[in-house]
């Protein structure tokens, strides 16, 4: 089957990922080649001292970028897409999205790249005797629990970005495994939230009288593969403002970036690794076990022009001599 027929009979895969500072799409075949793209680029605004991006940059740019995909499948295949196989989303990991009820937001999205959140993880990771880093939604919250800040009674709903699109075009308030284990840790035997951790949380909390316990606001925590939903005619309209796509396309457990990027280049075996080197440099490791305590780790920021200073290597240095004194 050509390309064209692929796209014309939808059985064309799409993957979207929303960066730090761009917005990627990538349609591939049935045979995972890719066969079209289209991007939009954008970049975060410092309000109020902290790193954000509004709701209506997310979605003018998720539209954009759908927008410059169907000009590319114009261009090469003179056709137009109405249905897909399947549709993925994922994004830059972690930060801060909360909702009231009426999933109105509450403060702005509060980013991966925001360090206001050094006192809340320094004591959960003591609480918790695990290393709970400053961009993980936990942070977040619990800072803004810690700086009294009024929305937090008001919080229905606390997500990721990758889980705030796919909630919005499916209806449906879940997060794959890999981005929900950056709300709060995830137990690998349960595949779903550490429950002692989160009994820890609500327990540390209790005094504030909220009306919500931790579970009662975080996104449900699916495996890939799992039923995630399908597209709504809403958020076919959503995606693509021309009105060509179809709703009821499946889409799949929204992701992180970190973990995308793990099966991109197949380190998802225990002892096997990867190095990210994006906007931030980073490395994944995936261990046989826990580690048995609390580790400091050195984290590295760089834009992509300063990749040849070679931060990641430093990263993996410092989590190899990290995991030689386990």
């Amino acid at each position: 089957m050509t390309a064209k027929q692929t796209i014309e009979a939808g059985k064309a895969i799409l993957g979207i990922e929303f960066g730090s500072t761009r917005i990627k799409a990538v349609l591939i075949d049935e045979d995972n080649k890719p066969i079209a793209q289209g991007s939009h680029e954008w970049e975060n605004q410092l309000v109020d001292g902290l790193w954000t991006y509004s709701t209506e940059a997310i979605w003018y740019g998720l539209q954009d970028c759908y927008a410059d995909l169907r000009k590319d499948v114009q261009a090469q295949y003179d056709c137009e897409i109405e249905a897909l196989a399947a549709i993925g989303f994922s994004a830059m990991m972690h930060g801060y999205m909360a909702f009231n009820k009426d999933e109105e937001i509450l403060v702005p999205f509060r980013t991966w790249r925001n360090t206001n959140t050094g006192k809340a993880a320094a004591e959960l990771s003591k609480l918790f005797n695990y290393n709970i880093p400053l961009r993980w939604s936990i942070s977040h919250l619990y800072e803004a629990i810690l700086d009294n800040e009024e929305h937090v009674s008001d919080i229905k709903y606390l997500t990721t970005l990758a889980g705030y699109v796919h909630w919005q075009v499916t209806g449906q308030f879940v997060l794959g495994v890999g981005d929900a284990s950056g709300m709060i840790p995830v137990d690998p035997a349960t595949k779903t939230y550490d429950a002692t951790m989160v009994k820890k949380f609500d327990e540390l909390i209790a005094p504030k009288g909220f009306s919500w316990k931790l579970l009662d606001i975080l996104p449900k925590s699916l495996n890939a593969g799992e039923n995630a939903g399908f597209l709504t005619p809403e958020g076919a309209k959503k995606l693509d403002v021309s009105g060509h796509l179809k709703a009821g396309i499946p889409v799949c457990p929204p992701e992180g970036d970190a973990g995308t990027g793990m099966v991109a280049t197949n380190a998802v075996k225990q002892r096997t690794g990867n190095v990210s080197a994006g906007t931030s440099s980073f490395s994944m490791i995936v261990l046989e076990k826990p580690l048995s305590m609390v580790r400091s780790w050195q984290w590295f920021t760089a834009t992509t022009a300063q990749v040849t200073s070679m931060p990641g290597l430093d990263s993996l240095r410092n989590i190899s001599n990290c995991l030689a004194s386990r």
